[in-house]
């Protein structure tokens, strides 16, 4: 299971947008990097001023949110718009990955956290992007199986956003949670292994 799995009904809700972008002359290519670069903009945000205004850990969810629409929106205006294109599908991973690592190792600024435990979470994500990139070389499809995928790794730290700035939450309780995200990244790396090898068998 997935958050993935309501990719198709999130897009239906995008598409009437996405054709705004279109024809605005939008491109698939400048809506990826635009969101990396803002993601960027808001991981440095909160690991600079977050811990004096907690606060400011609401951006992680509000642009977790918006972050996912733009991942979608790229992808439907190079799939229906005929934008698709080599360079695209290497900045469609790269800046993913990039703004992944930034947004989760901004809470490194959350007092009393195991960077240790956020290190771990990053690296294990980046290698549960590459098993499902690697379905592509062994001619199966790109993998996108859970239960830690993209989608539920923004969900976790949108949640976590949403309890640090009351203070709800505290460091060890981040560390915790981002143990048991990369525990769930090892997993879901292996099944995204299993299913492409059994998709070419």
């Amino acid at each position: 299971m997935s958050i993935y799995a309501l990719k198709g009904r999130f897009q239906d809700l995008l598409r009437p947008g996405v054709r705004g972008l279109h024809r605005a002359g939008v491109t698939a290519n400048t809506v990826t990097v635009a969101a990396a670069l803002v993601s960027l903009l808001v991981a440095a945000a909160v690991w600079w001023w977050a811990p004096a205004q907690p606060l400011l850990y609401l951006a992680l969810p509000l642009w977790m949110l918006l972050r996912m629409a733009l991942n979608a929106v790229d992808g439907m205006l190079a799939r229906e718009f005929g934008q698709q294109s080599r360079l695209g599908a290497y900045l469609n991973e790269l800046c993913d990955l990039l703004a992944d690592a930034a947004l989760y190792l901004s809470l490194l600024s959350v007092p009393g956290v195991n960077p240790a435990a956020l290190w771990t979470l990053t690296w294990m994500a980046a290698v549960c992007e590459y098993a499902g990139v690697l379905g592509l070389m062994v001619g199966a499809s790109r993998r996108y199986d859970g239960p830690m995928g993209k989608s539920d790794r923004a969900f976790v730290i949108g949640v976590l956003g949403v309890l640090l700035a009351p203070g709800w939450i505290d460091g060890a309780v981040v560390g915790g949670i981002a143990w048991a995200a990369a525990a769930l990244c090892v997993l879901t790396g292996w099944r995204r292994v299993k299913h492409g090898l059994a998709e070419t068998g």
